[in-house]
């Protein structure tokens, strides 16, 4: 359960009042349903089997006026980390983004919770999306030119809908036509 360690002790940042906690519950599904994006990019890696590597993250971007926002999230599902992003232009405060990239935080704490405390906004059709890349990846599906193939049809239904550059490099086009 996000907010526990092993012996179920609530950690830092989780309320051990049921209705404080099911307020900050509401109130992390609220955030994420505005703030929040579930993606999963492919990129390029020559170090992997079909030279493209599959790159899902739970991301949640605030200025440097909210990072006690990321903290208190971070700190309820006790995973990820929280990363600095300099503003070079005529922005006056950085920016920050909490990350959960690890498959397995994704798949045993981040979607369980999003399952069970329901996305109210637009956000819910890339989250089911995500949670089928999520099951396919702990599958290990992705390690199969079929299992590659299906992740990135799926990644241009979310989001933006850009279309997966996996799926139009010239040595998956010759791979799949076999």
């Amino acid at each position: 359960m996000p907010g526990e360690n092993s012996s179920n002790v609530p950690c830092k940042g989780v309320p051990d009042n049921q209705q404080e906690r099911l307020k900050t519950i509401g109130w992390i599904v609220g955030y994420v349903d505005g703030e929040g994006c579930f993606s999963v990019s492919i990129i390029k890696n020559q170090r992997t089997k079909f030279g493209w590597q599959v790159f899902p993250e739970f991301v949640i971007t605030q200025g440097e006026k909210s990072l006690s926002s990321l903290e208190l999230v971070k700190d309820y599902f006790g995973c990820g980390r929280i990363f600095i992003n300099r503003r070079r232009d005529n922005h006056k405060e950085n920016l920050y983004r909490y990350c959960v990239r690890s498959i397995r935080d994704l798949s045993d704490k981040i979607v369980p919770f999003f399952k069970e405390n329901k996305l109210k906004t637009a956000k819910k059709s890339d989250f089911d999306i995500f949670c089928q890349i999520i099951k396919n990846l702990s599958a290990r599906k992705h390690f199969r030119l079929k299992g590659m193939v299906e992740i990135a049809k799926l990644t241009e239904k979310m989001n933006r809908k850009i279309s997966s550059k996996f799926l139009e490099s010239s040595e998956t086009i010759r791979r799949t036509r076999r």
